[in-house]
């Protein structure tokens, strides 16, 4: 008989795997694009000292059945291939917000339906110090406010926050995800269309590739 697998939410803190949001914020800048990205520390458990895009794990505090920022398509992939614990749509898009105004000061005031737009999601393969279920939006930097040159309002959890070309991102120290992610918001924002959303699933035994 085969035996039930654990809760993947319940396994050991190294193993465990949390839900997480990120945004990509955008912008056009001298005849292309920039996004916005900082260094974390060179203590933090987790990937120190890359660089990565503004997100974190999703807190008590994000629950809420609204879905701000998403229209209907998004928030319908948000919910494909996901265990019965998992948050909510409008859930991810609060933490992925709450995490954007916390790392970087900038707030997105008054969400209307496509100002986050669900565009990746990679479970960490095992093995790893912290394992996260993680989904990115993109969102363009006309949409919120505050300093979006110094970043005054920003924590000391992301240093080093500036916008940088697409191809220059590339140079940067990034984790292995942060680089296909990249590939993918460079594609799309240059006008390829998206055929799903990827995927990278390492929830089981056996890595999977999927499109939401």
């Amino acid at each position: 008989m085969a035996l039930a697998r654990p809760n993947r939410w319940r396994l050991p803190v190294s193993e465990r795997i949390r839900p997480a949001a990120t945004v990509i914020l955008w912008r056009e800048a001298a005849g292309d694009f920039q996004v916005l990205m900082g260094m974390r520390g060179q203590a933090a458990v987790f990937m120190p000292s890359k660089y990565v895009f503004p997100g974190g794990a999703v807190d008590p505090e994000d629950l809420t059945e609204a879905v701000p920022g998403l229209e209907r398509d998004c928030v319908a992939r948000l919910a494909l291939h996901c265990p019965d614990e998992a948050p909510a749509a409008g859930t991810l898009a609060r933490a992925a917000l709450r995490e954007l105004q916390e790392e970087t000061g900038l707030r997105l005031a008054e969400p209307a339906p496509g100002d986050l737009r669900f565009v990746f999601r990679a479970i960490t393969p095992p093995g790893r110090t912290r394992r996260f279920d993680a989904r990115f939006f993109l969102c363009p930097a006309s949409r919120v406010t505050g300093d979006v040159e110094g970043f005054t309002e920003a924590s000391t959890e992301l240093s080093h926050l500036h916008w940088i070309g697409l191809s220059a991102a590339r140079a940067l120290d990034l984790p292995f995800i942060t680089e296909v992610v990249l590939s993918e918001v460079t594609a799309l924002l240059r006008g390829a269309a998206q055929q799903g959303v990827p995927f990278f699933d390492n929830s089981g035994d056996v890595p999977t590739f999927r499109r939401l």
